[in-house]
């Protein structure tokens, strides 16, 4: 298997965490946790594996520049990304969140012009086009999506949380080719759990922990287990063997794959424009992931 197909794979499946993060990661606020606690407890536990893993990875050690540059990685891939998501899904409703996260391919790949020179073919801009109207339709048929002064400041901090990841997928690339992957999501979990810790451990004496039920248990360890530290470790696997643009492309395929769910749940039923809407986001992602051979080149 190539290192590319395995890239692909494991960002499919970090697209199916994310699918079902939504709902269970909204449900447990503000009832039952806060949205801070439930972040300090993301970012300590995802650091905690994080380090356990790296136990059983090869030793390699950082250059002291790298290191530094991965403390303000951790700004942008962990802190802010992660407080701005779930304060800003607490404040909003879960399909204004999916909508406003089709922004994010969008970025990264102006992010990427801009650093890298990046050159952007008209297969990705096709490919970008195909997604985003796949995406929308399928978010859209879903229903209740509304832009109101109620949901303004979640939608607004779920903005800036596509923007910090952007921000993250395209400069973190360089790191994940230098280094192993453990070695880098350990130091930026770290220095993450750092930059949380004085908001996060004002918020945790607030919780209830006695009401805690075990579907509320089993719900938190998703988010922290599933949610973030796989998720974490599937994707930045991924910026290993493929681009930026393609890594951040995957996330049309959740409301994709939310669809199916829903379908074999018996909560919905496949129509045309569904089927449609699937068919332009697998288009989409191939063709933004495509890479012409050398005989197609010279051609």
């Amino acid at each position: 298997m190539s290192d590319a197909l395995k890239a692909h794979i494991s960002l499919f499946a970090a697209q199916v965490i994310y699918a079902l993060n939504y709902s269970i990661a909204k449900d447990l606020m503000p009832v039952h946790i806060g949205p801070l606690a439930l972040v300090y407890l993301r970012i300590s536990g995802a650091c905690l594996l994080f380090w356990i893993l790296s136990l059983f990875a090869r030793k390699e050690s950082l250059d002291v520049g790298d290191l530094k540059k991965m403390a303000i990685l951790a700004i942008f891939g962990v802190f802010v990304n992660q407080v701005f998501f779930i304060y800003g899904l607490s404040l909003t409703i879960p399909i204004n969140s999916a909508i406003i996260m089709i922004s994010n391919p969008i970025m990264v790949i102006v992010f990427t012009l801009i650093v890298f020179k990046e050159r952007i073919t008209f297969l990705k801009i096709s490919g970008l086009g195909l997604g985003i109207v796949g995406a929308v339709s399928l978010l859209l048929f879903r229903g209740n999506f509304e832009f109101g002064s109620e949901n303004i400041a979640g939608d607004l901090m779920t903005l800036v949380n596509s923007a910090s990841w952007a921000v993250f997928v395209v400069m973190a690339k360089p790191y994940m080719q230098k280094y192993q992957t453990v070695t880098v999501m350990k130091w930026i979990f770290l220095f993450g759990l750092i930059y949380m810790t004085p908001i996060g451990i004002y918020d945790l004496p607030h919780v209830n922990w006695s009401a805690f039920t075990p579907e509320i248990i089993g719900a938190i360890s998703f988010v922290v287990v599933a949610t973030t530290f796989l998720a974490y470790l599937l994707n930045t696997y991924a910026l290993k063997a493929l681009s930026s643009s393609v890594v951040s492309m995957y996330i049309y395929t959740q409301p994709f794959l939310a669809t199916i769910f829903a379908v074999i749940l018996g909560k919905d039923s496949l129509t045309p424009i569904k089927v449609l809407a699937g068919v332009l986001i697998i288009t989409g992602v191939y063709l933004v992931s495509y890479k012409p051979t050398k005989k197609e080149i010279i051609k």
